[in-house]
C-alpha cells in the first residue's frame, strides 16, 4: 500500500528523541508522504529542516494556526505570508489555518480576519487550505461560502462535523480530512461517513495528537494511520488496498502530488 498522511507535525518536539524511528516506521507501514502543516513562525525552523532531512518523503505547508492568532498576529501574519509568497515552490498549501473557539474567545475577530486573509492568499497561488475548526463549523462555513469564487479547495481537517456540515463541504468541492476519531467507539463519523463519498476522503493522522485505536492514549505517529485506512475500509464494504489506493489518489489530486 502506498499511504499519505496529509497532516503531521512531526517536527514537534514530541519527536525530538526518535524522530528518524518515527520515519522508519511509517515508511515501513506504506505511508509515502507526509504533508507538514505550519503552526506559527517559531515553527518554521524544525519544520523545513524535516523537510531538508526527508525531502522525498515530506511536504511542507505555511500558514498561522488559528489558536496561535494572539495579540501580535499582524507581524506574524505578515511574515509568514513574506515567507510563503518568497518561496511558494517550496510549500504544497496554505495551512493551518482556520478558526478555534473552544480554548479562547479572546481573538475571535482577529482569527476571523487571518482566516480571511490566508484564504485569500490561497486563491491567489491557486494552493489549496488545510482548515482548523473548533467550536466554529458556522463561522467557518459562512466565510468559504462567501468567499468561494471557484479557486479555493482544500480539506476540512479533522472532521467531526454532522451530516449538514458534510453536505455544505461538499457543495464547496472540499475534501474530508479522516483521522483517529473515525475509530473512536462512542464517534458518529462512521454514520456521518455512509453519506459521504470515498473520492472526497483524505487521510491524516494530526501527529502527535488523537492516536487511533488501540493506541489512545499513546503519542500519535504517522504509521497509525493503517488503523484509519482500516476502520474507513469497513465503512466504505471496500477491501484496504482499494481504499488505500483511493484516498491516496484523492490527496495526490488536491496537492498536487507527483507520486513516484
Amino acid at each position: 500500500m502506498k499511504l499519505i498522511d496529509t497532516h503531521a507535525h512531526l517536527y514537534l518536539e514530541e519527536f525530538d528523541g526518535d524522530r528518524r524511528e518515527v520515519m522508519q516506521r511509517a515508511l515501513q507501514a506504506g505511508v509515502q508522504l507526509m504533508l507538514l502543516p505550519n503552526i506559527d513562525q517559531a515553527s518554521i525552523g524544525p519544520m523545513m529542516q524535516m523537510c531538508r532531512q526527508w525531502p522525498e518523503n515530506c511536504r511542507p505547508m505555511m500558514g498561522l494556526h488559528p489558536t496561535y492568532v494572539k495579540d501580535d498576529y499582524r507581524r506574524q501574519l505578515d511574515l509568514i505570508g513574506q515567507v510563503l509568497f518568497d518561496n511558494t515552490n517550496q510549500y504544497i498549501g496554505v495551512g493551518e489555518i482556520g478558526i478555534d473557539l473552544y480554548w479562547d474567545k479572546t481573538h475571535a475577530a482577529a482569527q476571523e480576519e487571518a482566516f480571511e486573509e490566508q484564504l485569500g492568499w490561497a486563491a491567489r497561488l491557486g494552493f489549496p487550505v488545510a482548515i482548523h475548526t473548533r467550536e466554529a463549523f458556522e463561522v467557518i462555513l459562512k466565510i468559504v461560502e462567501k468567499l468561494q469564487d471557484g479557486r479555493l479547495k482544500g480539506v476540512f481537517h479533522c472532521f467531526t462535523g454532522g451530516a449538514e456540515e458534510a453536505r455544505r463541504i461538499l457543495d464547496l468541492g472540499f475534501y474530508f480530512g479522516i483521522g483517529g476519531v473515525v475509530t473512536y467507539k462512542n464517534s458518529d463519523l462512521p454514520h456521518v461517513l455512509s453519506q459521504i463519498p470515498p473520492e472526497s476522503i483524505v487521510l491524516e493522522t494530526d501527529s502527535p495528537y488523537l492516536p487511533p485505536v488501540p493506541h489512545r492514549g499513546k503519542r500519535n505517529e504517522s504509521a497509525f494511520i493503517v488503523e484509519v485506512v482500516s476502520k474507513l475500509s469497513q465503512v466504505y464494504a471496500t477491501d484496504v488496498e482499494e481504499m488505500a489506493r483511493l484516498t491516496t489518489q484523492n490527496a495526490s489530486k488536491l496537492f498536487n502530488l507527483n507520486l513516484q
